[in-house]
């Protein structure tokens, strides 16, 4: 956490905000918990530096599809704004900021991190309660019309958690259209290198490591992801963040398909295969989000009929 001895102050479209702390920062953006000087009410700030016209239409299009996707399980925008020239000079830069709202619980992977120093394991019901509702947001962006989205980088870092422990999906700046038609190297080499900047590797899907040269890439990348996430809630961690953390080829363990699980479980086979029907290798057997809610709702009424 930074701290900040002199109070910044932020404006976004005459609202004046001060600057807390800062929560977090990847390459080109950071974000910061403020305060609205007059409400007093923390939000977090989102702050995309550009150094291209190119980096703008990216920061740009994310505002766009935060005002698009409307879902009780998507984070909102409550407000943004453009700082800077729209025709960017050699060596100048532009600024683009996001208002968004604060969750102090954090994220489910600060959840998580908290549960694995006991290895005190979720209940599979409570488990099943925040994964249905990720589902349902997932759901609402690849049944979108008239285009449909992935997430793309679906993680439990970017999903957020309400006091209720209601799960919030937030960073859409990997979101893009569900279906990609790859036509040759040149684009198979494009939507890989987007992924690498983009997309988490421990819950990136293989087809995204090693992407054809002929083929269409679509919404069930992010239900490889969901598998992820789904192992993650149950065990802590991804089933490759220890092959990350080890500093071996996350490319090849995601690819050989082998998802190893802990000898000893709170969880059913049951619950293993729900995660192995997530993380099939093969894009094209792989469940679409209605398969996967189903299954899950399958799920769940087994466990309620054995109470």
């Amino acid at each position: 956490m930074g701290c900040f001895c002199s109070r910044e102050i932020v404006y976004v479209n005459n609202t004046r905000y001060i600057v807390k702390e800062r929560l977090g920062e990847g390459g080109f953006s950071t974000i910061d918990l403020v305060e609205n000087a007059v409400t007093k009410r923390c939000y977090a700030v989102k702050r995309i530096i550009c150094h291209s016209i190119d980096d703008q239409k990216v920061a740009l299009q994310e505002i766009e599809y935060y005002r698009k996707l409307k879902h009780p399980n998507i984070i909102e925008l409550i407000d943004s704004t453009f700082k800077g020239s729209a025709d960017i000079v050699v060596n100048a830069t532009s600024e683009v900021y996001m208002v968004l709202p604060y969750y102090r619980r954090g994220t489910l992977h600060d959840y998580l991190d908290s549960h694995s120093i006991n290895k005190d394991y979720l209940s599979i019901s409570e488990v099943l309660r925040i994964f249905t509702d990720i589902c349902s947001a997932v759901k609402y962006m690849h049944e979108l019309k008239p285009e449909s989205l992935a997430h793309r980088d679906l993680k439990t870092a970017n999903v957020c958690l309400t006091d209720g422990l209601s799960p919030i999906l937030m960073d859409l700046g990997s979101v893009a259209p569900a279906k990609v038609q790859v036509c040759g190297s040149q684009d198979a080499q494009k939507l890989q290198d987007l992924a690498a900047e983009r997309c988490s590797m421990p819950y990136r899907a293989p087809e995204l490591f090693n992407v054809k040269s002929f083929c269409v890439v679509d919404e069930r990348t992010d239900i490889w992801s969901l598998g992820c996430v789904f192992y993650a809630m149950c065990y802590f961690k991804s089933p490759f963040d220890a092959v990350y953390e080890r500093g071996d080829s996350v490319a090849l363990a995601v690819m050989s398909g082998k998802i190893n699980f802990p000898e000893e479980t709170p969880f059913s086979q049951e619950v293993h295969e729900l995660i192995l029907f997530m993380l099939n290798e093969s894009p094209t057997e792989r469940p679409f989000i209605n398969d996967v809610i189903e299954k899950v709702q399958d799920l769940k009424m087994r466990l309620e009929d054995k109470v």
